[in-house]
């Protein structure tokens, strides 16, 4: 057994965020820890990468308890990228891909042959050698996760943990960093370990899934025994359902569109909804089962949302896989906004691709039309164009649009202003 978990229980001050926990990873596999927000997921990675002790319980690696070993010995043999790892200093990507090499020197060393090789390899391998030169904050946010994850595999781990690798990434670099992390599970044994939000990614490409409900492991399995109707009814509380093209294949999860579907629009005005990336997918079912009249766009063929809103039978102005929008799309998009009594922006990542969406709505609030900001996350932590977004995004908040924390908050102002 490479990692064993026994009866970890850990959380921030007294108060206990993850309870008795107890699992066992073996060397070459895949892992998914999944389950809803607040749930405790991250808790448990870092439980499981010595930066938050257990209260009480032991995590094992190599039948060794993982706080009781120094710090620098640990990280010869697992590496760690979580979601804060922001980098605000100009390093260059082969500068910082160079820091995981840290663990390995000694004392006042200087870096050898050795681990120059080591480096060109590890950036071969998630192919951000083209970028070696670059500064690291100038990069977008998939040529930043591929170069935080070099500098893990600079570590020459072990195991390689991750905290939701794959979050504010458009669906281009989603699969793109899923194949990178199966890749070098085959090729080179690592053992990976990631918290995903997205269940059916994870059941895609995860060997075994970790799923935790209010701070226990509800179940660990492969997914086709993880991800059912009733376990997901269960811990998520959604209707939903689970379908296999064949017995071979991994489990997906589809929202059960015959009971959205009984919900028949009952509002004359229009809603629309610019979202992407997951980020719209919450907000267009709930706006559909509160009885609203739904559009929304510009998103790509392909996207969660899109998949989404087709499903649910809405209007999508879309655009072809993995390119920007073109000035037809655009204007679509515009027309759709003028007979919208609603818009709403989600907390989308921005991107020089779909910049043009965030141009639209400061545009239509220019024109004081009802708009509402779903201003969650912050917009720092989603804007990968060098901050053209954010001082987008900063003028349409001056514009006195709606500010909300959710979508929630979002539909109770627009029931009030009917009111």
């Amino acid at each position: 057994m490479l990692f064993n978990v026994l009866g970890v229980t850990c959380g921030y001050g007294s108060v206990p965020v993850l309870r008795d926990a107890t699992m066992q990873i073996n060397s070459g596999d895949l892992v998914g820890i999944v389950g809803p927000n607040g749930s405790g997921k991250s808790t448990l990675l870092r439980a499981m990468s010595r930066v938050l002790q257990p209260q009480h319980g032991q995590v094992l690696l190599e039948e060794e308890d993982i706080y009781r070993v120094p710090a620098a010995e640990i990280a010869k043999k697992m590496a760690v990228v979580s979601q804060e790892q922001g980098v605000s200093f100009p390093f260059t990507v082969r500068d910082l891909v160079m820091m995981g090499r840290i663990p390995h020197l000694k004392r006042f060393a200087r870096e050898g042959v050795k681990d120059f090789e080591i480096v060109e390899r590890a950036m071969d391998l998630t192919d951000t050698t083209r970028l070696a030169d670059r500064q690291v904050n100038e990069l977008s946010g998939g040529e930043k996760q591929r170069v935080l994850l070099a500098r893990a595999l600079a570590q020459e781990p072990k195991i390689l943990l991750l905290d939701e690798p794959t979050s504010f990434l458009d669906l281009n670099y989603q699969i793109e960093m899923m194949q990178v992390l199966v890749r070098l599970r085959i090729e080179y044994g690592l053992t990976i370990i990631m918290v995903l939000h997205d269940l059916n990614l994870a059941s895609r490409y995860c060997d075994y899934l970790v799923l935790v409900k209010q701070g226990t492991i509800r179940a660990i399995g492969p997914p086709h025994q993880v991800v059912t109707a009733e376990m997901i009814k269960e811990v998520y509380g959604c209707e939903v359902r689970v379908e296999r093209l064949f017995s071979s294949e991994q489990p997906y999860i589809i929202f059960d569109d015959d009971k959205i579907g009984a919900v028949k629009a009952v509002r004359e005005d229009w809603v629309h909804v610019v979202g992407g990336g997951g980020s719209g997918g919450v907000l267009l079912r709930s706006l559909v089962k509160s009885g609203w009249k739904v559009s929304t766009g510009v998103v790509n063929v392909g996207d969660s949302d899109w998949d989404e809103a087709n499903r649910l039978g809405l209007i999508v102005i879309e655009a072809p896989p993995f390119c920007g929008w073109g000035k037809q799309e655009i204007k679509k998009n515009r027309e759709m906004m003028r007979r919208s009594a609603f818009i709403i922006l989600a907390g989308v990542p921005f991107g020089t691709g779909n910049i043009s969406n965030l141009e639209c709505v400061l545009a239509e609030a220019g024109e004081e039309k009802k708009v509402i900001v779903v201003d969650n996350p912050a917009i720092e932590d989603r804007d990968y164009t060098g901050g053209q977004a954010a001082e987008i995004y900063n003028k349409l908040l001056r514009c006195g649009v709606h500010r909300v924390n959710n979508e929630w908050e979002a539909i109770r102002i627009m029931e009030g202003e009917r009111i």
